[in-house]
């Protein structure tokens, strides 16, 4: 895995040299730029820079997902991560707390039956 800083991501801010930050990945669109069906102009904005928060608030598919993969280039640095955890990641707790939840539960009623 290789880690970026974020100083390095803002060096990559031109439409020419186009590299973002969604949910602490690292992502050189400078190829895809021409194809992002949102126009250059959406992925210009956010060159050089976190862009988790356009990017979620676009709803972008699973499918737009899978495309990213063949441009991702490394990890956000830990220490510019500022603590913050991926959605992916925030959802998996939140999972693991519900079944943990539920087990409780359904352990709880057979104990009573009995």
């Amino acid at each position: 895995m290789v880690e970026i800083t974020l100083e390095t991501v803002k060096l990559h801010n031109k439409p020419s040299d186009l590299w973002v930050v969604i949910e602490n990945k690292v992502y050189d669109l400078t190829k895809f730029r021409g194809e992002h069906p949102g126009g250059e102009e959406t992925l210009d904005e956010v060159a050089g820079r976190d862009a988790t928060k356009d990017f979620i608030d676009v709803g972008h598919s699973q499918e737009a997902r899978e495309i990213m993969k063949k441009y991702y280039v490394g990890d956000l640095a830990a220490k510019d991560c500022k603590g913050k955890l991926p959605l992916r990641e925030i959802g998996i707790c939140l999972a693991s707390v519900v079944i943990g939840a539920v087990a409780v539960l359904l352990v709880k009623k057979v104990l009573a039956k009995n």
